[in-house]
């Protein structure tokens, strides 16, 4: 096998072994610990959706909708936390603004698509429901 050297922009040989800067070096792998309270978390917010629906504790169905979503909210992030080691100080803060910026883009479509099927919906003509019945 012949052993060839790769030169970076810096004309520096780069190896796969290296670190790649101070901050891969230590803190961005999450300890034993960290993992396992990820893990808890994860579990706890996965168990109370599910006790929710099957146990069928709040009446409301709208209000139900409401705290899953704001318990799967809750749980990504702990997942970007916990799991993805995402925060300010990784990367001088840019992988947290890339963060932001596609949750704000990811909000702004879901609330835009909702709020779109809401007024169709509401603006549709009726149909009587015999004819409902009837349709294929």
């Amino acid at each position: 096998m012949s052993d060839v050297v790769e030169h970076g922009l810096a004309g520096r040989p780069q190896g796969h072994g290296e670190a790649h800067g101070p901050h891969d070096a230590h803190g961005s792998q999450g300890t034993f610990r960290s993992y396992m309270t990820g893990f808890v978390l994860s579990v706890i917010l996965t168990a109370i959706p599910f006790w929710l629906v099957m146990g069928n504790v709040l009446d409301d169905t709208r209000t139900t909708g409401i705290v899953i979503m704001a318990l799967a909210a809750v749980q990504i992030v702990v997942h970007m936390i916990y799991f993805l080691h995402m925060n300010t100080k990784s990367e001088g803060g840019w992988t947290f603004l890339a963060l932001l910026f596609t949750l704000i883009l990811v909000v702004v479509t879901l609330v835009g698509s909702i709020w779109v099927m809401y007024h169709l919906d509401q603006n549709m003509m009726q149909m009587p429901p015999h004819e409902a019945v009837q349709k294929p």
